[in-house]
C-alpha cells in the first residue's frame, strides 16, 4: 500500500507541475444502496459502488510531436468508494494503462492494459450504459479490459469507424497456443441513427481438452429522436458457465484479463451459446430529468433451460455538469436451470446468490450519486 500510494503521489506532482503538457487528472464517485430480493424469501440491502461507472482515479495525457502527431497515455485505477480499499490489490492500475500514438488522419496505435471496444459501446446498449441491476446484456458478464493489449482505431471516414485488437498471452509453454484475445469493431454513425458491432474470439491452450473458443459479438443500433434515444441490441456468446453464485454467473475467459488473458479449456458450457434480445429507450422530461425503460431476453439456444428475461425502469436528474442522482427499480425471472444475478457496473459486495437465485424471480432497487471531477 506505501508503494501504491507513493506512486499516486508521485504521478499528482507530475500532473501539477506540468500542467502545461496536458495532463490531467480526473475521477468518478459512484455510491448507491442497493435492495434485492429473491422469491425464495431472503433479500439482502446494502451500500455499493459503480450502479453505472465504477469509482476511480486517473491520469492522462497528451504531447504534441509535431506533424500532427501527438503521443498518448492514460493510467486508470478503480477503487471502492464505500470503504476506500483498492477494486484489484495485486494491480496499481487496474483499469488501464496504456501508452499511444495519435494522428488524426491515421488514427490511433496503443500498446498496454486497455479497454475491450465491447466496454467502450455500453453508451450504445439502453439508458443506463449497460450497467445497472437489470441491464439482461449486463447480467450475461461484460468483457471489460486485458493486458498486454495492442490495439488500433481508424479515423472515421464516412461515418465509419474500424478497431482492432490483439491482446498477446505470453505463455512460456511450448505446447500453449500462442493466440490472443482478438477484438473487432464497427462502428457507423449517421444522424438519427448509431449502429455497430463490437466482438471477440479467444482460444485455450493448443493441449486443451476442449479446444473450442470463447465467443462474444454484439450488434446494436440507437435512434435518436430528438427527446431521447431508442436502443436495440443483441448478443451472442458462450462465455458463461456456473460457480458457487449461481447457475450461469460466471465467465470462462475472465472479463478484466486475470490468468494472462487464457482459460483452461475444460469446460463443456463452451459448447452453449446465449442469445440475448434487448430493447430500451429514454426520454428528457426537462434539460435536468431523463427517464428510461429496458425489457430483454436471454434465450439458451441448448435448449437447456438456463435462460432468464427481465427488465428495469430509471430515473435521472442532474444537479449539475458533475454530479447526478439516480434511482432504478429492476427485475430478473430464472428458467429453472438460469442463474443469472443482478450486477451494477461492478459485481455487488452484497448479492444474492446460490438457491437465492436458480431459478427464481429477483426484484431490487438502487437509488445513488455520481460525481465526475
Amino acid at each position: 500500500m506505501k508503494l501504491r500510494w507513493g506512486a499516486y503521489a508521485l504521478a499528482l506532482a507530475a500532473a501539477n507541475s506540468h500542467a502545461q503538457s496536458n495532463v490531467t487528472v480526473y475521477g468518478i464517485m459512484d455510491q448507491y444502496l442497493g435492495y434485492m430480493r429473491s422469491a425464495g424469501g431472503n433479500s439482502i440491502l446494502g451500500m455499493n459502488d459503480g450502479a453505472l461507472l465504477r469509482s476511480r482515479i486517473g491520469f492522462r495525457g497528451t504531447e504534441e510531436l509535431g506533424g500532427g502527431m501527438q503521443a498518448t497515455f492514460t493510467l486508470e485505477n478503480g477503487l471502492f468508494a464505500n470503504d476506500g480499499t483498492a477494486a484489484d490489490s495485486s494491480r496499481l492500475f487496474d483499469r488501464q494503462a496504456w501508452v499511444g500514438l495519435r494522428r488524426s488522419d491515421l488514427g490511433e496505435l496503443r500498446l498496454g492494459r486497455q479497454n475491450t471496444e465491447i466496454f467502450f459501446i455500453g453508451e450504445t446498449i439502453d439508458h443506463t450504459g449497460r450497467t445497472s441491476f437489470a441491464s439482461i446484456i449486463n447480467v450475461v458478464g461484460v468483457p471489460s479490459r486485458y493486458d498486454n493489449d495492442i490495439s488500433y482505431t481508424s479515423p472515421r471516414m464516412a461515418g465509419v469507424k474500424l478497431t482492432v485488437h490483439y491482446a498477446l498471452r505470453e505463455s512460456t509453454t511450448q505446447s500453449a497456443r500462442q493466440d490472443g484475445v482478438m477484438q473487432l469493431a464497427v462502428d457507423y454513425t449517421a444522424a438519427p441513427w448509431r449502429v455497430g458491432y463490437a466482438g471477440l474470439g479467444a482460444k485455450p491452450a493448443r493441449n486443451a481438452p476442449i479446444g473450442n473458443a470463447v465467443q462474444y459479438h454484439n450488434l446494436y443500433a440507437d435512434w435518436d429522436y430528438g427527446r431521447g434515444k431508442v436502443y436495440f441490441s443483441f448478443l451472442r456468446t458462450n462465455n458463461v458457465t456456473a460457480n458457487a453464485a449461481g447457475n450461469t454467473a460466471a465467465s470462462i475467459l475472465s472479463n478484466v484479463g486475470n490468468n494472462n488473458n487464457s482459460f483452461a479449456g475444460n469446460d463443456p458450457n463452451v459448447r452453449r451459446f446465449f442469445h440475448v434480445y434487448q430493447m430500451s429507450a429514454d426520454y428528457w422530461v426537462t434539460p435536468a430529468l431523463r427517464l428510461g425503460a429496458l425489457a430483454g431476453t436471454i434465450l439458451d439456444t441448448s435448449g437447456g433451460g438456463a435462460g432468464a428475461h427481465g427488465g428495469n425502469v430509471g430515473a435521472y436528474y442532474s444537479l449539475s455538469k458533475r454530479t447526478t442522482l439516480y434511482g432504478f427499480g429492476n427485475w430478473m425471472k430464472n428458467q429453472t436451470n438460469g442463474g443469472f444475478r443482478f450486477s451494477g457496473s461492478g459485481a455487488p459486495s452484497a448479492a444474492l446468490s446460490g438457491a437465492d437465485i436458480n431459478g427464481r424471480f429477483i426484484t431490487g432497487w438502487q437509488l445513488g450519486i455520481l460525481h465526475k471531477f
